[in-house]
């Protein structure tokens, strides 16, 4: 992204959050109606009046000095949010995508009522925490599971993923620790294939996901290897649909994950406001980078 906005003659800034307090600096002050100041970096220095655009991708936890005890890290970390953060979530620039709405996308619950009410089909799904609500959900079809947030945990100091899983007699035999916090469950969706739907600013691409291996045929974050692609146009109801989504939800940037049954039919499944495109670019070749490059740019002019 850095060189095709340089290309483009802009001038570019990467800034991790990460970097506040230890490697980075604020001096923010409000002048009629606006936060006029700086950020510094020990290489660089920038004006708040100066940026036009933002790409907020994949933000880290802020990092404070080692003397700090607990107490006083936790409110360090509760100013550094509402200051910093606040700061900057109030610039009037071009956002991909702002930090409220990608807050508030992350609600996989409140995604699947939007993209009802947008005109999607979306699969019946139960949110519980009761083992005789799921028993009965499921004795009514075939079901999955899958997180409605985090992807993975991290257990004695190894990442496990958590991916989508087909329940079986076995699961529902043993519902032991379901009450202990909410669970999505949702119904089978028979499938040709998947589709991945990268929306940037007022560009759609497209490209079906077919699977080479039973695990990735559930779930194909499971075997990349055996994946193959190809750019495809959805059904104009299903790109309609989409732009009502992407506009309630006030997003510019969204990778949308879809199920294509064997009647053609689309389902969706969820919007990632900061989901990746960069494999898709790779394997179709689609012109990806360049679109998002243009859509900041749009910030600038």
């Amino acid at each position: 992204m850095v060189p095709a906005l340089e290309s483009r003659g802009v001038d570019v800034h990467r800034l991790s959050t990460e970097w506040f307090p230890t490697e980075l600096s604020l001096s923010a002050r409000l002048c009629g109606g606006r936060w006029t100041g700086h950020l510094r970096t020990e290489h660089r220095t920038f004006d708040l009046e100066e940026i036009q655009s933002v790409w907020y991708r994949s933000p880290k936890a802020y990092r404070f000095p080692d003397g700090l005890n607990t107490v006083e890290r936790e409110h360090a970390k509760v100013e550094a949010k509402y200051g910093l953060g606040g700061v900057l979530m109030s610039l009037p620039v071009l956002w991909v995508n702002h930090p409220a709405r990608l807050a508030d996308s992350a609600y996989k619950p409140a995604q699947l009522v939007a993209a009802a009410r947008c005109g999607l089909n979306v699969p019946a799904t139960l949110i519980t925490n009761d083992p005789w609500a799921m028993r009965d959900f499921a004795s009514e079809g075939r079901s999955v599971t899958k997180m409605l947030g985090a992807v993975s945990i991290v257990e004695g100091g190894v990442r496990k993923f958590a991916y989508t899983h087909l329940l079986d007699d076995a699961d529902l035999a043993d519902l032991r620790g379901i009450e202990h916090t909410a669970h999505q469950f949702q119904r089978w969706a028979p499938k040709k294939h998947e589709a991945r739907m990268i929306v940037i600013g007022g560009d759609v691409t497209t490209a079906a996901i077919h699977a080479g291996s039973s695990a990735a045929y559930i779930d194909w974050r499971t075997d990349y290897d055996r994946l193959t692609y190809e750019l495809v146009e959805p059904p104009a109801e299903v790109l309609e649909g989409v732009r009502r989504l992407m506009a309630e939800m006030s997003l510019v940037y969204g990778a949308l994950d879809f199920v294509i049954g064997p009647d053609d039919s689309w389902t969706f499944l969820e919007v990632n406001a900061g989901g990746q495109y960069g494999w898709i670019e790779d394997a179709t070749g689609a012109p990806l980078t360049d679109q998002l490059a243009d859509l900041l740019m749009k910030g600038i002019q």
